[in-house]
């Protein structure tokens, strides 16, 4: 893994992971992901305060992952996936090992299947 500039890249992925820890504010995504939507519409299947889900916004617009624009009365938000992309890499660097792992699984419960097949 890439060492240079580590503490700022750990930084904002620390704020990104926080934001993505909250169901709701990755509830929020999901919606975003459609389109960009008004307050109001975010919050309408949410049984949350509509400043609720205007807190959870600053926290998701503060971690870089939407970004909200002046549209005449509305303040619309809209999803930004360029920071969500970070976390993705991050995780992505796990992806051998999990893979490996899985395999390291398979082959031993292989044996176990061969071994009671063996004493049947």
């Amino acid at each position: 893994m890439e060492q240079i500039g580590y503490m700022k890249t750990q930084a904002n992925l620390d704020v990104v992971f926080a934001a993505l820890a909250d169901s709701t504010r990755r509830a929020i995504l999901l919606r975003l992901a459609d389109g960009q939507a008004s307050v109001n519409e975010i919050a309408a299947p949410f049984e949350i305060s509509q400043p609720a889900v205007s807190r959870h916004l600053k926290v998701l617009e503060r971690a870089g992952l939407i970004e909200r624009n002046i549209d005449e009365q509305r303040r619309p938000a809209a999803l930004k996936a360029e920071k969500m992309a970070a976390a993705v890499d991050w995780l992505n660097y796990f992806r051998e090992f999990w893979g490996t792992s899985f395999k390291q699984l398979d082959d031993v419960l292989i044996r176990m299947q061969q071994t009671r097949e063996e004493e049947e």
